[in-house]
């Protein structure tokens, strides 16, 4: 863990170095919010980086979305991923939850054309699949805007695992 101090005084190379990876595979994120430093606080740092998610065009708002493994999937985690979803049961599904989690993966990607999206930290799975069900019934637009709120939802997180109050 490293004080705002720190952060605020790391060469542009090591501050994505050490945050290029926040936005899952878009280090794009990192690198607009590297010029909003000096932080004033943690809370302004999260604000930067979201507000580079939020005010970028929606092909790249999409592109970070995209970016994000299915939950409970097989493909190659980030060490952030593989720690988020660990943390929320991923890793111990039954076979029944796992087919289950594919089923509502593919239903989901099949409706909005985008990985399901869900901050799971200090969440469970009957969280996470409620969630499925519920954003399921979502209009495409209002999916869009829920995604891009749990990704910046995700960078809030990462940050304070790395960066002290």
């Amino acid at each position: 863990m490293m004080s705002l101090n720190q952060v605020n005084a790391m060469p542009h190379a090591r501050f994505m170095a050490a945050f290029g990876d926040v936005a899952e595979h878009s280090p794009w994120v990192a690198e607009a919010a590297a010029g909003e430093r000096p932080f004033e606080d943690r809370r302004e740092m999260v604000a930067a980086f979201a507000g580079a998610m939020q005010s970028a065009p929606d092909a790249a708002k999409l592109a970070v979305v995209r970016a994000h493994p299915d939950l409970a999937g097989k493909a190659e985690l980030t060490d952030d991923s593989t720690r988020e979803q660990d943390g929320a049961g991923l890793n111990t599904l039954s076979s029944d939850e796992f087919d289950r989690f594919m089923q509502m993966n593919e239903a989901y990607k099949a409706k909005f054309g985008f990985p399901f999206i869900f901050a799971v930290k200090g969440a469970d799975k009957y969280q996470i699949l409620e969630a499925f069900e519920e954003r399921l019934e979502n209009s495409a637009e209002t999916e869009f805007h829920t995604a891009c709120a749990q990704v910046c939802r995700i960078f809030r997180f990462r940050i304070e695992d790395r960066v002290s109050k």
